[in-house]
């Protein structure tokens, strides 16, 4: 039996149509790849535990003279650290160290601490910045003196102030640091600062991006980009 040429004719038309609707189709899938593809230039690039890659900051070369007491005794004052990490609070603990809170409140409101790295990490322990020279000895240019409690436990969300080994309990400079862990166990020789109230995910981020088993610098830089000072 012979094949018709009358019906041949729409079913080419047919196959035409067919080819050009797919042509389209691959077309415009093409387009909508591209411009969700587009977005991802315009979203800041992340890291490690969602931190914002940033380069690695300059040395900075500063002296302040020791700052006149301007917090009160038992006043009610917090400091929010802003991180390439994220955020945290600090509830200032001027009631048992009025002079650390006073010193730690007047380098934030000087803009000391914008910019400066989180130098040293101890996963599980601790996590330390506040060095303008980024290598851990460097300082504001002036020291405080206070015993801190005979009572205080460095337990995780504590803030405390770092100091050396020959320097006497209580002393400080700009360093400082969140423990990490359940109780870090240090004896009662480094300056309160106050305790992590908000934010300690960005701490733990922070944490996790020290390399196990060491003490050192974090495997990504962590900046400070700026600390806020209000009242309670």
């Amino acid at each position: 039996m012979e094949a018709s040429t009358t019906g041949g004719s729409p079913d080419r038309r047919w196959m035409i149509l067919v080819g050009f609707a797919v042509v389209a189709a691959i077309v415009v899938g093409a387009i909508l790849i591209g411009r969700s593809g587009g977005d991802d230039g315009n979203s800041k690039t992340a890291g490690a535990e969602g931190c914002e890659q940033v380069p690695e900051p300059k040395p900075k070369q500063v002296s302040f003279a020791e700052p006149k007491q301007t917090v009160k005794k038992g006043e009610e004052v917090s400091a929010r650290i802003e991180t390439s990490c994220g955020d945290f609070t600090i509830a200032l603990d001027s009631e048992r160290a009025p002079k650390t809170v006073n010193s730690f409140v007047f380098l934030s409101e000087e803009g000391f601490y914008d910019g400066l790295p989180f130098h040293r990490i101890v996963p599980g322990f601790v996590i330390q910045g506040g060095d303008p020279l980024g290598n851990g000895t460097g300082g504001p240019g002036y020291s405080v003196d206070e015993k801190p409690p005979a009572n205080l436990a460095y337990t995780k969300g504590i803030v405390a102030m770092a100091k050396s080994q020959v320097e006497p309990p209580g002393r400080s400079g700009s360093q400082f640091y969140v423990v990490t862990g359940a109780d870090a166990g240090l004896p009662p020789d480094y300056a309160l600062v106050g305790k992590v109230t908000a934010g300690m995910d960005t701490v733990e981020a922070i944490d996790a991006l020290g390399t196990p088993g060491a003490d050192g610098p974090p495997t990504q830089t962590v900046v400070i980009d700026k600390v806020t000072v209000s009242s309670r």
